[in-house]
Order: structure tokens, then sequence, then C-alpha cells
């Protein structure tokens, strides 16, 4: 396991992902309508693979550290029960994608991490890709993402199982200690 380090693309906003790798994370590519409205709503479109998909990397809160830059954190809501995504204000940098502060996990955006770490040797291969209904363009075969597989499903269901149990939601950069996110998100008809 390792460090990554992480920063926006402005350099204003810059932290690091804790005991990394192929079994610190889950590494998956999404394809979903939201992924690609967050994109286009923050114009970083640049984000998406050919496809319209997003990598992300998941890990527990505890994993994520914000070191500089915390007053440029910012969130939004697709709609009112949708995901919280955050970004940097500075320049737009998608960070990543969380359900609440009671579900530990985080889904890192790519974007969000130093781009001349290499992603495939250091947190290991993609293990999925999900939502590819969505996708823009058919995706090559065996990356079509048709629903959630279930070998994906049961190791992201098993790593929130394991940090809940652990105390891995906390410390949190995106939650204070009672749930509540550090920047209310504003909610963004796509």
């Amino acid at each position: 396991m390792q460090n990554m380090e992480l920063s926006c693309r402005c350099g204003q906003v810059k932290g690091r992902m804790l005991n990394v790798g192929p079994q610190g994370g889950t590494r998956l590519v999404c394809y979903c309508d939201d992924c690609q409205a967050f994109a286009r709503q923050l114009s970083r479109e640049d984000v998406l693979d050919a496809y319209g998909g997003t990598e992300i990397y998941q890990i527990a809160p505890c994993q994520l550290q914000i070191n500089e830059g915390e007053a440029q954190i910012r969130s939004l809501k697709l709609s009112d029960k949708g995901l919280i995504r955050w970004y940097c204000g500075c320049c737009n940098t998608p960070i990543g994608n969380t359900v609440s502060g009671a579900l530990p996990l985080v889904g890192v955006i790519h974007s969000f991490i130093r781009s001349e770490q290499d992603l495939g040797q250091q947190l290991g291969p993609v293990r999925g890709y999900v939502h590819g209904r969505y996708a823009l363009l058919t995706p090559p075969a065996g990356k079509e993402g048709r629903g959630t597989p279930w070998r994906l499903l049961m190791r992201i269901f098993l790593r929130l199982l394991i940090a809940k149990l652990t105390g891995k939601g906390q410390p949190n950069p995106l939650f204070d200690p009672d749930g509540k996110p550090v920047i209310e998100p504003k909610v963004v008809k796509p």
C-alpha cells in the first residue's frame, strides 16, 4: 500500500490518498448520465473518456486528506436525492462523489489524482465498468458495463461494511463528525 498525491488543475487544492493500491480501494469506470452531467456542469468534459465514462477510485473517507485549499471545496447535487458531487471552485476540477456522511465511501475522480502518477501500476486494474447503457458510444467488448457486475457489487458492499465496522468513516474531510457536509450542496438540475 502506498500514498498518492492529489491536486486540482490549478494547484490551489491539494491532498493525498492514503494506503491505496489494488486492495486499498476499488477502481471502476462509470458511464452514468449523472457523471456525464456533472462533468458538463463544470465545463470539464475532458475528464470523460471517449465513451463518456468517468474513472473513479472508491476509498474509505479516512484514506482521503485535503491539506491545502479547503476553502475552495464546493459541492452540488443533480437532484434532491442524488449523490453529493465535490469539486474545486477555483478551477472546477472534480474531486469525487459521496452518498452521505453516514456511508463511509468516497469515489475519488481520476482528474483529482496528480497526473504524473501511473494509476494502473499504483491502483491496480479497473475492476468493472458500470451503467454502460448511458455510454455516449458503444464501449469495446468487455467494457460495456451492463448494470453493476455481481463481483464488483459484492466488493463494494464488503468494503463498506468493513469501513463501517472499523470506524474508517472518520476522519472525513468532506463531512463534519455529525455527518453534515462541510459545504452544503446546491441542487443543480442538469
